[in-house]
């Protein structure tokens, strides 16, 4: 197993501190949500999908099993399965006995978390030569020249939704100009009652709600700031008009939150913006793959209609 300290795992902590800051000044403040998988917050997430409300996760396997001889069809053995958002290799693993690649590569932000992962996987599977690259693939995907063959980007979790649409399209465009004459496997999240959305992302056990007040302590770490978890509350909104779930961080009280060199005010109810996750149509999916450069697409779905798996080239 080879790690591979790509460009994120060395980005100058000031370029992280200046990103930071230019969120949490803006007049609708925000924090990019690759924020959330710090080693706790990629944990928590982990847990978030093992939860019976989080129906991504549960349902998007069950169509990788029920599937898994025509996925491998259309996807064809061998070759390079890229995994970006890889978190802990769990749903890349599940496609090894099918698909059979000869080279796994596990991308993701949270660098300790990913590592120890893949040491795990690569116990397991001793034939597979795997590598971690530690990379923010929301600002530019570059895979090496090193990474050999035919390459197939796996992009499950529907994690493409907490892309806008112009965003989406840019990667997607980076992963159509990079598969060396394979393809992209990605899961989607379809449309759905706000009901179920609104379960998924603001379960009983609160969880999620753990997961995303999480972050302020990610931020506390980089930028030395004073953010209390206990002053914030979790929020849901369903924003009908883009099709999206958003989800916040909600002031409890009027806070001066301060860092070394700045300092901002929150009024009691301000918001903090920290994830969107966007819900597609096949139709616009389907729209938005073509616009990106694939010719083609094989979809897979549940018999409710909640998820997607589709096979682009």
């Amino acid at each position: 197993m080879h790690i591979n300290q790509n460009a994120s795992e060395l980005l100058i902590k000031n370029q992280l501190i200046s990103e930071i800051e230019v969120g949490l000044l803006d007049n609708n403040p925000y924090i990019s949500p690759k924020f959330l998988y710090d080693p706790l917050g990629s944990h928590l997430f982990t847990a978030i999908t093992l939860l019976p409300e989080y129906y991504p996760t549960i349902t998007e396997q069950r169509i990788l099993d029920e599937n898994k001889i025509d996925i491998a069809h259309h996807v064809g053995q061998g070759g390079t399965l890229i995994d970006l958002g890889a978190g802990n290799c769990e749903k890349a693993k599940t496609l090894f006995s099918s698909i059979q690649p000869d080279y796994y590569v596990a991308i993701d932000f949270s660098t300790a978390y990913l590592e120890a992962s893949l040491t795990k996987l690569q116990a397991e599977n001793p034939l597979i030569q795997m590598e971690a690259i530690s990379t923010d693939f929301s600002k530019e995907l570059t895979i090496p020249r090193t990474v050999p063959g035919k390459r197939t980007f796996f992009y499950p979790g529907s994690s493409l939704g907490n892309f806008l649409y112009d965003e989406a399209l840019r990667l997607l465009g980076q992963i159509k100009s990079q598969v060396n004459g394979g393809g992209l496997l990605i899961g989607i999240d379809l449309m759905k009652s706000d009901d179920l959305l609104i379960n998924a992302y603001d379960d009983p056990l609160k969880i999620t709600s753990a997961f995303n007040l999480n972050i302020l302590r990610s931020l506390n770490k980089i930028l030395g700031s004073n953010f209390a978890v206990e002053k914030f509350r979790h929020v849901v909104k369903i924003n009908h008009d883009e099709n999206r779930v958003e989800l916040y961080l909600q002031a409890l009280e009027e806070l001066i939150i301060s860092w070394p060199g700045n300092q901002r005010i929150f009024k009691k109810g301000d918001l903090i913006h920290t994830e969107n996750s966007h819900k597609y149509t096949i139709n616009s999916i389907q729209n938005l793959l073509y616009k990106s450069g694939f010719s083609s697409s094989t979809i897979w779905t549940d018999p409710n209609k909640y998820f997607a798996v589709i096979y682009a080239k």
